[in-house]
């Protein structure tokens, strides 16, 4: 199965939407190099799918990658449907899915905006097995569903 980065998005504060930088490193063991949210144990990548912010489009929010948070957003992998433990390559980059949703414990302007959220529900968090550079473009590959 094989998909593409859409956008490589990054913060300087959390509880704060992501902006696409284009490209950066991923360190193993913490995640996005410069990412608020790096060093976050087992939640040090996240990913949301183009096809997941459509839905939100469709609902008549003006959404863009990053808006969610994510770090990685992706195109052509059903994310939520992976197993943790599925691992993920992108160049010489190797992720393994460590997460699947995640609990919102306090409601973000997108859910008071739409009456809903698809980060907790359809995003995917991952740990880094091996570093290196991603960048907008990239193919996303799985390579083991275990």
């Amino acid at each position: 199965m094989q998909g593409k980065i859409v956008a490589v998005c990054t913060s300087e504060n959390k509880g704060e939407r992501k902006k696409n930088v284009g490209e950066a490193n991923l360190l193993v063991g913490l995640g996005l190099e410069g990412d608020a949210h790096a060093g976050f144990q087992h939640r040090q990548v996240s990913l949301l799918a183009l096809e997941s912010i459509e839905k939100m489009r469709q609902k008549g929010l003006d959404v863009h990658p990053g808006d969610f948070a994510e770090n990685l957003t992706t195109e052509g992998i059903n994310l939520p449907a992976l197993p943790i433990g599925t691992k993920l390559k992108i160049g010489d980059v190797l992720m393994e899915v460590s997460q699947i949703g995640k609990v919102c414990h306090n409601r973000c302007s997108i859910y008071y905006q739409a009456g809903d959220c698809v980060m907790p529900k359809e995003g995917i968090f991952a740990i880094v097995v091996t570093g290196g550079r991603v960048a907008n473009g990239d193919a996303l590959e799985v390579i083991e569903n275990v």
